[in-house]
């Protein structure tokens, strides 16, 4: 029996290395991609876009908070690899009841490195994800920001209601590294809605807009442009921000253009 520990610090047994590996973190499914178990990996969750090819080709048991427990089951996975947050908590309650299903929480830069190394010994594949984790950790970028003033900004994730994120966040994380202070970071709500009057209260300099998950496009900067005429309002790649796998090694060179230091 092999033993092992989430980042939720529950204990996971597996009978043997895993070979039939179902994912349902978008992020976390191109990690296994990257660490080389397209073997192993037999089913993936529809939101799970990297690799293309496994998008195409692999079953795909639904959306990340609506899962195909019954497609799940007729694929005998013997590992799930979920998200504390991504997915629901009835849904992975109802899996780990017979399959070993190994759970995720990152809000930092350095959870997420934990996890590249922590998937790597899980799979049989500690010495390729190590060598991924170092050379992230290497990334200026994901180091700690030594900028000595912040530029204020609030980085928005959906329209209607407009919300942003706090400081409880992974994107938090790494807008700080960026040199970027979070004007939200202080609100009640892991992900704030914010209205028009709360939007300008907090005059950002910068607002950013993420492909995702709502995908923001030029109508909405121009929306924003007239309600905050002095914030400079931009579009950016929400995988960039939110994607904690190996995606952060692929996404450096473009958060590093976005860098203030």
């Amino acid at each position: 029996m092999l033993r092992f520990t989430d980042q939720m610090g529950r204990e996971v047994r597996l009978a043997h290395l895993p070979k039939r590996i179902v994912s349902v973190v978008p992020s976390q499914t191109e990690l296994l991609a990257d660490l080389g178990l397209d073997a192993e990996v037999v089913g993936i969750t529809k939101f799970c876009i990297h690799p293309e090819s496994w998008f195409r080709e692999k079953t795909r048991v639904g959306g990340t908070k609506t899962l195909n427990i019954e497609r799940i089951r007729a694929l005998q996975p013997d590992l799930i690899l979920a998200n504390k947050e991504e997915n629901t908590r009835e849904q992975i309650e109802a899996l780990e009841k017979e399959f070993p299903v190994w759970i995720s929480d990152i809000q930092t830069v350095e959870q997420a490195l934990d996890m590249i190394r922590k998937v790597g010994e899980l799979c049989d594949r500690a010495v390729e994800a190590t060598a991924i984790a170092e050379k992230i950790q290497q990334q200026e970028v994901f180091q700690a920001s030594t900028h000595p003033t912040q530029t204020r900004c609030v980085y928005m994730i959906w329209q209607q209601p407009w919300m942003s994120v706090n400081r409880n966040t992974f994107i938090h994380d790494v807008l700080q590294k960026l040199g970027f202070e979070n004007a939200c970071a202080g609100l009640d709500a892991r992900y704030p809605e914010l209205d028009e009057a709360l939007l300008k209260a907090l005059k950002p300099e910068f607002v950013l807009l993420s492909s995702e998950p709502f995908p923001f496009k030029q109508t909405h900067v121009d929306a924003l442009q007239d309600l905050l005429p002095e914030s400079k309002i931009m579009l950016v790649d929400g995988e960039a921000f939110s994607w904690y796998g190996s995606r952060m090694l692929k996404t450096a060179e473009y958060l590093k253009g976005l860098s203030l230091r």
